[in-house]
């Protein structure tokens, strides 16, 4: 498997030559060169580390030790059961899929706990050390620091946007005390903290020099790792490979959508993908009017994490939307840079989209919190607000006789404060986490100045 540029202007090269990039040479994401097919009836009955295993083995197939890493990461013991990510009907043909049982709470575990340990393993085969850039607004910096803390050879510098966290989040990413752990608030949104980190890459000379890795979605590990549960949720909610289903997945970064974008150009029958975001709409305004449009601010919301108003895996999407040609891709890029938007409503492109089964809606601050309590009334299940806005908008484009599955993202604990809202009541917490907004913290502020941020880094790995 090779892996090509979404802007066209760099080599070619294996999964174990970008496992360890973040962006490509050229400034595009690599994705690979064409989408493999795979066998729906071969897979079906398959347990979640094999079926990850053969899964991955279709774009990994330069690292020998695929099936045993696999193995490694999806445990009954890290993961809390042996489905990894269960199936829960709410009612026939309703469901939740269950993403948020990992060691931090949230969907990202999946893929980073994976991504953990094939870093440890690439890096130790090759007696080599990097440092781990990334962004997050609330969610991936957890995961992957979870995911990375006390690994030999790596170091993290993750960006968060100060103040707009959770205080679980915050706390859970902050307390820390690993050494090769550093974190770092910007006085920004996370549109700054991700702009920090692509500037860095940009840098070539220091990017090679001080071995600049990626966590953020824009690895393409993270999607690979992805595409494997909408295969779990479609095997669980389905009885025979005929069946459709629709999946209704909330999304800031388009990452999450897009590995159902990919497992469904692999072959599995998915009817609609149900993109939900909230207030900071970009991506919904896409898929209704064909206008891609920045904000100059991510808007705060009760759904922290997908507070964002550039898509970074929007990039990949594109990419197979204008026929991958990586010349028009890097055009319209320019365009966005330049003007805030590109418009693509009346191209012979934008008329595709509605054959891509992409469908879009946005969810509001009294539109989660109903949501979050109608569940909790109907169904006795607690979810979270992100989980409440992919729920919302996969009701309204619902369909009899196909199965939806609503991706839950992350467990309520993690936004006590929109819960209680909602309910009047807090989540369970697990023991694990009791006290944790007690436990001593470790960040630094600093401002949104990609300079500062390489001089720091350079400390730190001397």
């Amino acid at each position: 498997m090779q892996y090509v540029s979404t802007r066209g202007n760099a080599p070619a090269r294996r999964f174990s030559e970008i496992l360890l990039e973040g962006l490509a040479p050229d400034g595009g994401l690599y994705v690979p060169e064409s989408f493999p097919k795979v066998d729906l009836a071969f897979l079906r009955n398959l347990s979640y580390a094999d079926l990850a295993s053969a899964i991955l083995s279709k774009f990994v197939d330069d690292i020998p030790d695929l099936e045993n890493i696999a193995q490694k990461t999806y445990q009954a013991r890290v993961f809390g059961s042996a489905d990894i990510t269960p199936l829960k009907t709410l009612e026939p043909g309703l469901h939740l899929l269950a993403l948020s049982n990992g060691p931090t709470l949230a969907f990202k575990d999946i893929a980073l706990q994976l991504l953990g340990n094939l870093f440890e393993f690439v890096l130790s085969k090759n007696k080599q050390a990097m440092n781990i850039l990334g962004a997050t607004s609330g969610d991936t910096g957890t995961a992957a620091e979870y995911a990375m803390r006390g690994k030999k050879g790596i170091r993290v510098f993750m960006l968060s946007p100060h103040g707009r966290m959770s205080p679980f989040q915050r706390a859970q990413m902050y307390s820390l005390q690993d050494a090769n752990i550093h974190n770092l608030a910007v006085k920004g949104t996370f549109d700054d903290c991700q702009d920090l980190v692509k500037k860095v890459n940009a840098d070539a000379a220091f990017k090679a020099k001080y071995r600049i890795g990626a966590v953020n979605s824009i690895n393409w590990a993270r999607v690979a790792a992805q595409v494997v549960y909408y295969f779990k949720g479609y095997f669980a909610a389905t009885r025979t490979n005929s069946e459709k289903v629709s999946f209704a997945v909330p999304t800031g970064n388009f990452g999450n959508i897009y590995a159902g974008h990919v497992a469904r150009s692999m072959g599995l029958p998915v009817r609609r993908l149900i993109l939900a975001t909230n207030e900071n709409n970009v991506l919904e305004e896409f898929f209704a009017a064909g206008k891609y449009r920045v904000r100059k601010k991510a808007r705060e919301t009760s759904s922290p994490s997908m507070d964002i108003s550039k898509a970074s895996n929007f990039e990949r999407y594109l990419f197979d939307l204008v026929g991958r040609d990586g010349a028009r891709v890097k055009e319209l890029l320019r365009r966005l840079d330049a003007d805030g938007e590109f418009d693509l409503a009346s191209s012979a492109f934008y008329r595709k989209v509605p054959d891509t089964g992409f469908v879009a809606g946005k969810s509001s601050h009294s539109d989660r919190l109903a949501t979050i309590k109608q569940v909790f009334s109907r169904y006795e299940t607690m979810i979270d607000p992100h989980t409440a806005d992919g729920v919302r908008v996969g009701l309204q484009y619902r369909e009899p006789g196909v199965p939806l599955v609503c991706l839950e993202t992350a467990l309520p604990v993690k936004f006590a404060q929109t819960i209680r809202a909602a309910l009047g009541r807090d989540p369970e917490r697990p023991a694990e986490f009791v006290g944790l907004e007690k436990r001593p913290q470790r960040c630094e502020l600093i401002e949104p100045d990609a300079d500062f941020l390489k001089r720091y880094i350079e400390k730190k790995s001397t």
